[in-house]
């Protein structure tokens, strides 16, 4: 059995052939280039996955479904009502997947939802029923799998746990509210803290280092902390209080099983592993029960939105 998984993106689409054992057999991708009608965008998702069938050596009669992960809110009858950053509104994803690839089977999804359903069921979740899914990235995207389903929410907006506000009259943050998660725990929120650092240590190393690299960016504070940087550990140590206050809520909220932590951030490894479990533990209300929530890291990077939209179909009928 093959399915097709599509990871549409603001930068690129990617669509891949994945067989029963959540494994790519091929995949191509090409550039999104949005803004532009949807009408273009889907012509280009339908190329790339018949490029995609084609490099595993199939046709698209061997295809049992089609699954799509796309920014913004999709509805139960596969219309993506609204994503900002494609400018779409109530475009029909699953009507438009169908008349350009004729495949009966198809579903559409958030993508960070297919992200959670990738590293649940064929990455790190290792088949968890009950599993989080958190990426530390431009913003702070989540997915959240209860009982192997989805959590949709009654109007498909449902785990948006960057959104959880964990300072009130706290920093803006995008989506118009103030003290969101995203506003402390993105890895823009950290660049952000990086520099007011920088202003107010004018000695720190993070100058130095950031000014090889080019920019600050996401590793600038960590790469300053190792080396005993004062700044650079002030700025790593209250941004791992950010990320370890949502995961909290988090298990208190849900109790998963697993919460698997991505995006670039989490190329710092244990250095940012280790405590964060090391404030769940200490702070999480289940403190005296014998089961508890994992925090570990997410394991299939970029491939887990395309897997997990190609699972859909698992979950979905």
């Amino acid at each position: 059995m093959y399915s097709i998984g599509i990871d549409l993106g603001g930068t690129n689409i990617v669509s891949a052939v994945v067989n029963e054992k959540y494994e790519i057999v091929a995949k191509a991708k090409t550039p999104t280039n949005s803004p532009r009608s949807a009408e273009e965008i889907f012509d280009d998702i339908a190329r790339v996955s018949i490029e995609a069938v084609e490099k595993a050596g199939l046709t698209i009669e061997d295809i049992e479904s089609v699954g799509m992960g796309t920014p913004g809110t999709v509805n139960g009858e596969g219309i993506i009502e609204f994503a900002n950053n494609l400018g779409f509104k109530n475009v029909p994803a699953k009507e438009m997947l169908f008349e350009r690839l004729g495949v009966e089977n198809i579903f559409v999804e958030n993508d960070a939802n297919c992200a959670a359903l990738g590293e649940a069921y064929a990455g790190v979740g290792n088949g968890s029923n009950n599993f989080v899914a958190v990426t530390l990235g431009t913003g702070v995207g989540s997915g959240i799998i209860v009982d192997g389903k989805i959590v949709n929410g009654v109007n498909f907006a449902g785990g948006e746990c960057g959104h959880m506000v964990i300072m009130v009259d706290g920093e803006q943050c995008s989506c118009g509210r103030k003290g969101c998660w995203e506003a402390y725990a993105s890895a823009t929120a950290l660049i952000r803290q990086t520099k007011k650092a920088m202003e107010e240590y004018p000695n720190s190393l993070m100058h130095k280092i950031a000014a090889e690299e080019g920019k600050v960016s996401g590793r600038t504070a960590f790469d300053a902390m190792r080396k005993g940087d004062i700044a650079g550990i002030k700025v790593v140590e209250k941004y791992i209080k950010y990320v370890a206050c949502g995961l909290i809520n988090l298990v208190n909220a849900l109790q998963p099983e697993i919460i698997c932590i991505g995006g670039g951030i989490c190329n710092e490894g244990e250095t940012l592993m280790k405590p964060l479990r090391r404030y769940v533990q200490s702070e999480r209300y289940s403190i005296y029960s014998k089961i508890q929530t994992k925090i570990v890291k997410a394991e299939l990077g970029n491939d887990a939105g395309v897997i997990g939209a190609a699972i859909l179909q698992k979950v979905k009928q």
